[in-house]
């Protein structure tokens, strides 16, 4: 079984993203920009946020940091966000979620361009997506593709099980494969065998946020196995797969943590300079 190391796969995007970031200001004499906005004080959201602009500095990528107190209304988000997307030294605009209850998420999102949604929620991003054509894809379904093309996994004509079926993961993963010509099953709550389905996959995608949901009998041997789920559980953090036993049978699987988590912070970078290269055409 081989083990795919989503923090040294990080590390290598943003190692070429920081170039990359260098070529974008030397020939245009802009710097790369990310305007981030967190509302209110969520731990695991702070700690999100404290990551991303970590991982601007990484690279090369200047970060706008905008922060409102919980009672924030839905006037004074909107009109931050739309002061953003007016501004030509952001390139990225990303909105950290969940936001507190009140706000109308959907609303808010849709208030930022489609050309700097670097999250690609957008309903233009995502009907991209779905037809094929370029556009912004969410990051977390485009970490994994990246790992799978990196470790040279090939997707056409192979059959591609996604457990889960989130507009922010299950949905865009499911498109992914399909654009690179996998046949693809997606499950969910509603599936009616869903062992059977699985131990179909030669690639295995759970993204269900319930521990150790995935177990050894629901594998076929040899299948590559992604975990996108982050569980926090008595014992730790834990992912969707049950990894000790599945590794007896996977060629490939991603460890929780250290996997698919690196990779959308990173994605969300490439998004960003992605998006100030468009904007410069």
């Amino acid at each position: 079984m081989t083990l795919i190391d989503g923090k040294a796969t990080a590390r290598a995007v943003r190692a070429e993203l920081k170039a990359e970031t260098e070529r974008f200001e030397a020939q245009t004499g802009k710097k790369v920009g990310l305007a981030v906005v967190l509302v209110g004080n969520d731990p695991a959201s702070q700690i999100y946020v404290k990551n991303k602009i970590k991982g601007c500095e990484e690279t090369g990528i200047r970060s706008f940091a905008h922060y409102l107190p919980e009672h924030a209304t839905q006037k004074q988000v909107l009109s931050l966000v739309e002061g953003l997307a007016a501004d030509e030294n952001v390139h990225g605009i990303l909105v950290q979620l969940p936001l507190p209850r009140g706000l109308d998420e959907g609303e808010i999102l849709k208030a930022i361009p489609p050309e700097k949604d670097v999250d690609g929620f957008h309903a233009e991003n995502v009907g991209a997506l779905a037809l094929g054509e370029r556009g912004t894809v969410a990051c977390t379904p485009l970490g994994v593709l990246e790992l799978l093309k990196r470790y040279r996994i090939p997707l056409a004509g192979k059959h591609a099980v996604v457990v889960g079926r989130s507009r922010i993961v299950g949905r865009p993963m499911a498109l992914l494969l399909l654009n690179e010509d996998a046949t693809v099953t997606v499950c969910h709550s509603k599936t009616a065998d869903l062992k059977e389905q699985c131990r179909r996959a030669d690639v295995l995608i759970a993204a269900v946020g319930k521990p150790r949901l995935i177990t050894k009998d629901m594998v076929k041997e040899g299948a590559v196995v992604i975990d996108v789920g982050m569980n926090r559980t008595e014992d730790g953090l834990c992912g969707d797969v049950d990894f000790e036993n599945v590794a007896e049978k996977a060629s490939y699987l991603t460890p929780v943590p250290g996997g698919v988590g690196p990779m959308t912070i990173a994605m969300l970078l490439k998004n960003t300079v992605a998006c100030a290269r468009r904007s410069c055409k």
